[in-house]
């Protein structure tokens, strides 16, 4: 097989850093686009749906077309998607800091999740993959430690359309590195895209996504919600029989025959409800809740992140003497308690009050963040490891955007029933009001129930969230629970040098967030 690299070192290294360019661009898309919300909100106006929109159309088009960016890149060649990628990239982000409403933002987010699964649909081989793959996950570290602080600082500085600028410089610069250094390159044994399973897999996550984000605002019981979920739960059937009649399928569900398989994938879900989300949610509540600035907001944020610059290196060495799934476990939680713990601070707290329990999600979610590339091929015979790492790498992106919209809905529902209780008899006013809240609109939730105090409002809110964060507990600890069975004994000897080097990302096939 070909490989994505040049013909020099020196032109090797030049590609590399312009893939952890396009690397270091999605977390910062992420983050900047959580702590962007409210300003976005107050310029450009929209409900509480439009404004989830803005995070979940990217994450929802990014998870849904990684796998099926892959498969193009393999058939066509990978510079060329690259070069695709980044372009439309470029031209995308250029286009959301010029967005007139909200409706346009929310579409071009979703068209900037395909191109960054085309930008980064990539393969090393050789050498070269321990360090590609060891300097692309410190990449991302960096980015979502970052991010948030550097977005703060942007908004507070040139507005909140200089997040989606400064992701056009960024893939500029990309482009810039790799016009004349990158080699084409494909895959001579490529069997093209799996066109079926790719609509089918899309129409899943998209008709699930849309039905959990609206329920809040038009009702769980609407023909458009139940229609949205019955039409999902059709396509995950009809994804089972296309995928398992089909001679080349997109994702190879025999896999999930291997029981050590299954309990990676728990890995990625698990993080997506103990850490993931709160890099989506802390933002809105420290904004528009606590009432800080962007900037302190994404201050406080670099205590849940910035462990994942460290501890998914020490998790590297334990490995040498712990079985990577018992220090999954362990990691899992730790990140139970530090949720349990913020649950309980007042969400108007600022400074050590709420570093303190994030740092400690930080590091327990540190510990799984740093071993499950590794061992998502490890538990999987050597010839199906480029499979086993595409599955686990959807299962990690399309998980954070679903975690992200079923995480919203409850906070909303919660908030829902704290409010109807103090005032009954406006039902209708209680649930705007609620949906307000679940996005740390506290000003709008005022407006809609003028016969609540904001100290009401605020109460509300803490209750909300002290309830949520005991349902990401139990989802966290039933994930170490599941994963300290099916994990928690070492597997074969192959398998643990796997294990060793999983901080290196060396078995990875394709670089992922």
């Amino acid at each position: 097989m070909s490989t994505v690299s040049a013909e020099t070192p020196t032109n090797r290294m030049w590609v590399l850093m312009a893939v952890c360019l396009a690397a270091l661009a999605l977390p910062l898309g992420f983050a900047g686009g959580a702590v962007a919300t409210p300003a976005i909100g107050g310029d450009l106006g929209g409900g509480p749906a439009a404004l989830n929109w803005i995070t979940n159309a990217f994450m929802l088009t990014f998870g849904s077309s990684l796998m099926a960016a892959g498969a193009l890149a393999d058939q066509f060649g990978r510079k060329r998607l690259f070069m695709m990628g980044i372009v439309a990239f470029v031209s995308l982000s250029l286009a959301l800091s010029l967005a007139p409403s909200i409706l346009v933002l929310d579409l071009l987010r979703a068209g900037q999740g395909f191109a960054a699964a085309a930008a980064l649909a990539q393969e090393f081989e050789g050498r070269a993959r321990t360090w590609a793959f060891s300097l692309l996950g410190t990449t991302f570290g960096v980015g979502l430690a970052f991010g948030p602080l550097l977005a703060g600082v942007l908004i507070a500085a040139f507005g909140w359309r200089a997040i989606f600028l400064s992701g056009t410089i960024i893939g500029l610069l990309a482009l810039l590195l790799t016009a004349r250094r990158m080699r084409e390159s494909r895959d001579p044994d490529a069997v093209g895209l799996d066109h079926a399973g790719a609509l089918v897999f899309t129409a899943m996550l998209g008709l699930f996504t849309y039905g959990v984000i609206e329920a809040p605002e038009i009702g769980w019981n609407s023909p458009i919600v139940v229609a949205s979920l019955a039409g999902s739960a059709a396509m995950l059937a009809a994804l089972i029989l296309v995928e398992t009649r089909s001679k080349s399928p997109m994702l190879d569900l025999s896999l999930f025959r291997y029981p050590r398989f299954v309990g990676v994938q728990i890995l990625p879900v698990a993080t997506c409800y103990c850490y993931v989300v709160l890099l989506v949610l802390l933002p809105l509540r420290f904004i528009g809740v606590a009432g800080l600035g962007e900037v302190d907001a994404g201050l406080l944020l670099v205590a849940l992140s910035a462990p994942m610059l460290v501890v998914p290196l020490a998790a590297s060495y334990l490995v040498r003497w712990l079985p990577a799934g018992l220090l999954s476990a362990a990691g899992l939680l730790v990140a139970a308690i530090g949720l349990f713990w913020l649950g309980r601070v007042d969400p108007a707290s600022g400074g050590i009050d709420v570093i303190l329990p994030m740092l400690v999600i930080g590091i327990g979610t540190g510990l799984p963040w740093g071993l499950m590339d590794g061992l998502s091929v490890s538990v999987v015979p050597k010839e199906r490891a480029g499979m086993a790492t595409g599955i686990f790498s959807t299962t990690r992106v399309a998980g954070e955007g679903v975690a992200l919209a079923i995480v919203h809905a409850v906070l909303a529902a919660l908030a829902k029933a704290r409010l109807a209780a103090a005032i009954p008899r406006y039902e209708q006013d209680a649930s705007q009001a609620a949906q307000r809240l679940a996005i740390g609109d506290v000003r709008g939730a005022s407006e809609i129930l003028p016969n609540l105090t904001q100290s009401d409002i605020h109460e509300s809110y803490a209750v909300a969230f002290r309830h949520l964060s005991m349902m990401l507990v139990a989802i966290t600890l039933l994930s170490a629970l599941v994963v300290l069975v099916l994990l928690g004994r070492r597997g074969s000897q192959t398998e643990n040098a796997n294990e060793g080097r999983c901080s290196d990302r060396e078995p990875a096939r394709r670089a992922e967030v």
